[in-house]
């Protein structure tokens, strides 16, 4: 191979990495409230549906458990970010160590290499400390915070390469 074919092979394979997307992806969602992760005051029935166009999710009351109800909300998600707003109702989210909303997309590996809140965007308090993740799960804590026709949430995520399941 000459040295012009060798460069070009170099140069072709430097290009830039493609980011992983959660399009087409897999993903459940489910409200929880814990103290204890292993004993949840309330765990809402999970909806799966593979992400696309428009609104992923529009949850609604479930009926009292435990003595907590699910606040409506709803959950687009796009190629690399995660938005929730409350257009019904207001109130302020039940006070526990966790009390949120938990994203699980399908697949065997660590699907998020990162994370961060929109601030611009965001009008609940939601801190740093308030998001994590876990493999191919995305956890959103509202513990305590008020919520109403005008707030919402957005999270920039650093989405992996991950094959889809």
């Amino acid at each position: 191979m000459s040295r012009l074919a060798a460069a070009l092979v170099v140069v072709a394979c430097a290009g830039p990495v493609s980011a992983g997307t959660l399009e087409g992806r897999l993903v459940t969602f489910t409200v929880m409230t814990w103290d204890d992760p292993a004993q949840p005051f309330l765990q809402a029935r999970g909806k799966t549906v593979t992400v696309g166009e428009g609104v992923e999710f529009g949850l609604g009351p479930e009926g009292l458990s435990g003595g907590l109800e699910v606040v409506p909300v709803e959950v687009q998600i796009g190629p690399q970010r995660v938005e929730l707003s409350y257009p019904k109702g207001q109130g302020q989210f039940y006070t526990a160590a966790f009390n949120g909303y938990v994203l699980r997309f399908e697949t065997d590996c660590a699907l998020f290499a990162g994370w961060k809140l929109d601030a611009d965007f965001t009008t609940l308090p939601v801190t740093d400390a308030d998001i994590f993740t876990d493999k191919g799960a995305l956890y959103i804590n509202v513990s305590g915070m008020g919520y109403g026709p005008s707030a919402r949430l957005a999270v920039d995520l650093d989405v992996t390469d991950c094959p889809l399941s």
